[in-house]
């Protein structure tokens, strides 16, 4: 049996004047689930997040949360808390200042609200800095006293925009872990904004692509991942980025020929009309690169990166490619190198719309 919904969002639209900045959202998010809403800048999933916390008044459509209707209902009454990108901490208060915060508000008796600041304390790991300011902690445990003012509330749901983004690359990796175990830990039905699909990819339960005030697609990670919907979703989705080159399909149906000089005609691995433009998309992972000139894609290499673990290889030519080879290669610049793809991992997507096909 499936879990209730805790958040329902039903033909949700925002205008700001004449910009519609959120159109015919259709969102459910069942209790205990770890949502992200991911896509580029200006996408609208900030104005989402902000509309299920209250912060911005939407202009049409349903939203519910535990099954109570939202529209119009003022941020402290709607039982969610908010984690910023800022911390927003109150400088002149202690860690355990601002952890009590919002049941002295409350007139939570002082002990209690101590007794349950020890709780949260233990649970994120600041027992040992109870009595600093903010000033004195690092990005990292600043965050942590952000995420413990709202789970000391217990909310019925937890709200992050952006969280990690002040922070060093090492430290989001190991806050993410934080946040991910402190979810599983809590039973919490979370929604996360970023516009990393990394941290989308690696935290979330469902993943939701925005784009232009739409949802372009939802799914769980590796399903966005094998099956993305359009062209957007497949170059967002997955990093480095899907090689993406325009094609057409050959007279059989079964083949693809590619705009690329150095090419045969690719299998596709399925039947399509002949003649029809499409593009077809290639993931750098699933490209396999030998020295030489036997494969179904023939190139000069143009650069060659190496992190030790992972091999990274640039084509020559338009458009590039980019190819991801696991270890360590004897592929050097200016060599060339033939390229196979199984057809199973040809995506195909119509030129005109960019939907898969």
């Amino acid at each position: 049996m499936s879990a209730q919904p805790q958040i329902e969002l039903v033909g949700i639209d925002k205008h700001y004047g004449t910009f519609h900045a959120l159109k015919n959202i259709d969102l459910i998010i069942p209790k205990g689930q770890f949502v992200a809403l991911v896509g580029p800048s200006g996408c609208g999933k900030s104005t989402l997040l902000r509309s299920i916390a209250g912060l911005e008044s939407i202009t049409g459509g349903t939203m519910k949360i535990a099954g109570e209707v939202m529209n119009g209902v003022p941020p402290r009454k709607r039982d969610v808390a908010m984690v910023f990108q800022s911390y927003a901490l109150y400088p002149h208060m202690t860690v355990e200042q601002n952890l009590t915060y919002s049941l002295r508000l409350k007139r939570v008796p002082r002990s209690e609200a101590r007794k349950a600041a020890d709780e949260v304390a233990k649970t994120i790991g600041l027992q040992q800095l109870m009595h600093r300011y903010p000033r004195e902690l690092s990005g990292g445990q600043r965050q942590r006293v952000a995420m413990g003012r709202a789970i000391i509330r217990h909310p019925k749901a937890f709200l992050f925009d952006e969280p990690l983004s002040n922070l060093d690359a090492a430290l989001r990796v190991h806050m993410r872990k934080e946040i991910r175990a402190l979810h599983d830990r809590l039973g919490a039905t979370s929604v996360y904004v970023t516009h990393d699909q990394i941290e989308a990819m690696t935290m979330a339960d469902h993943v939701v692509v925005m784009r232009d005030g739409v949802i372009e697609q939802q799914g769980s990670p590796l399903a966005l991942y094998d099956t993305p919907a359009t062209r957007f979703v497949a170059g967002f989705i997955g990093s480095p980025a899907m090689n993406f080159i325009p094609g057409t399909i050959a007279d059989d149906g079964q083949h693809v020929t590619l705009e690329l000089e150095g090419v045969a005609a690719l299998p596709i691995g399925r039947s399509l009309e002949p003649s029809r433009k499409v593009i077809v998309g290639l993931r750098p992972e699933h490209i396999e690169a030998t020295p030489g000139k036997s494969g179904q894609i023939v190139l000069p290499v143009s650069v060659v990166e190496s992190t030790g673990s992972l091999t990274y290889l640039t084509t020559d030519g338009a458009p590039e490619l980019t190819v991801v080879i696991t270890g360590r290669s004897d592929i050097r610049s200016r060599d060339t190198v033939g390229l196979n793809i199984a057809p199973e991992r040809v995506h195909i997507f119509d030129a005109e719309t960019e939907r898969a096909l």
